[in-house]
């Protein structure tokens, strides 16, 4: 049993992802299970064709015949989410569910972490980890995809970048 509540991959029959989806919401509310089974999607795509010189944009399963839910794992929850109709099982091992790793998660797209930070561009800031530990230097770049920053330090007269960590840094 989880004490958090993880992502999780169904597979269903194909063409029975929005009927599935739709019967663990209302499944999870008449049961008054919403603390379990947080939230479902269907992973989509925009796409736009076109056909005859005719443009259209459609919504298109990115992976047909699989619904992702963002559920508490116990025997209650999976038991409700496999007996729903259209259900073949959850993806893993035999009868053990797998949840994503954070990593497929942030690739899906599926939940955005959003990094916020006490500095800008032009800011400055001190190191306070790492052989510059002391010194200020002025923010010139911010990678918030890979936490790291690039940082103008003046050692001995000359101006260097540095490339540090978020939590090598804090602002002055």
């Amino acid at each position: 049993m989880s004490e958090e509540a993880r992502w999780y991959v169904v597979h269903t029959y194909s063409g029975y992802e929005n009927a599935v989806a739709a019967t663990i919401e209302k499944a999870a509310e008449n049961r008054k299970m919403q603390d379990q089974i947080l939230e479902v999607r269907i992973p989509t795509e925009t796409v736009t064709e076109v056909h005859d010189s005719q443009t259209k944009t459609i919504e298109r399963k990115i992976f047909p015949g699989y619904v992702l839910i963002k559920m508490m794992m116990n025997d209650v929850s999976w038991h409700l989410v496999r007996n729903v109709r259209g259900v073949t099982g959850f993806v893993g091992s035999a009868n053990k569910a797998v949840p994503l790793t954070e990593d497929e998660i942030l690739g899906l797209g599926i939940e955005r972490h959003e990094v916020v930070v006490g500095f800008d561009v032009g800011s400055t800031v001190k190191v306070i980890d790492g052989p510059l530990d002391g010194f200020l230097g002025t923010v010139e770049e911010i990678e918030f995809d890979k936490s790291r920053v690039r940082v103008i330090v003046s050692m001995f007269g000359r101006e260097t970048p540095v490339d540090l960590d978020f939590d090598q840094i804090e602002a002055e």
